[in-house]
C-alpha cells in the first residue's frame, strides 16, 4: 500500500473555533494543509475551500450569533479512500435547511439569504444536516 493511502485512512483532524471572523484563517488554513498532504487537484481545492469557509462562517454568524463564548468545530475525517468528509458543528439552536429560499429564484435575486448552503451543496460532493441543522456534513471525492 503506498504512504498516501496509509495517510488517507488514518486522516482526523479537529479545529475548535471562537465564534470570531479571525477563526476563518484558521481553518483556511488547515484545508490548505491537508489538501497539500493528499495531492488533492486544485479545482476539488477551491471547493473544499469555498464550501467549508461558508459552512464556518454561517455556524459563527447565523448559528452562534457571534458569540464568542460559543464554539465552531469543524471535523475532517477520511473515512473512505478518496472521499474526505467535513463536518461543522456550532452551539446554536439549529435550522431547517429546507426552509431557506432558492437564491436562483427571480424573486430571491437581490437576497442574500441562502446562498452560503446554496454553495456548499453545490461545491461538495454530498451535503446533509443534522442534528437540528447544528451539523453541516459536507463530502467530496478527491
Amino acid at each position: 500500500m503506498s504512504s498516501q493511502s496509509d495517510a488517507q485512512k488514518m486522516l482526523y483532524k479537529r479545529l475548535e473555533l471562537p465564534s470570531t471572523s479571525d477563526a476563518i484563517h484558521k481553518v483556511e488554513a488547515l484545508i490548505e494543509e491537508i489538501a497539500q498532504d493528499l495531492d488533492v487537484k486544485e479545482d476539488v481545492y477551491g471547493n473544499i475551500m469555498v464550501a467549508v469557509t461558508e459552512a464556518v462562517n454561517n455556524s459563527i454568524i447565523h448559528g452562534n450569533k457571534q458569540d464568542e463564548s460559543k464554539k465552531v468545530f469543524v471535523d475532517i475525517a477520511m473515512r473512505h479512500p478518496y472521499r474526505l468528509t467535513i463536518q461543522v458543528t456550532d452551539e446554536g439552536p439549529g435550522f431547517n435547511p429546507e426552509s431557506l429560499p432558492d437564491p436562483t429564484a427571480p424573486e430571491n435575486i437581490e437576497n442574500i439569504g441562502g446562498r452560503g448552503v446554496f454553495l456548499m451543496r453545490h461545491l461538495s460532493d454530498e451535503l446533509s444536516f443534522h442534528d437540528d441543522g447544528k451539523t453541516a456534513q459536507m463530502i467530496f471525492n478527491i
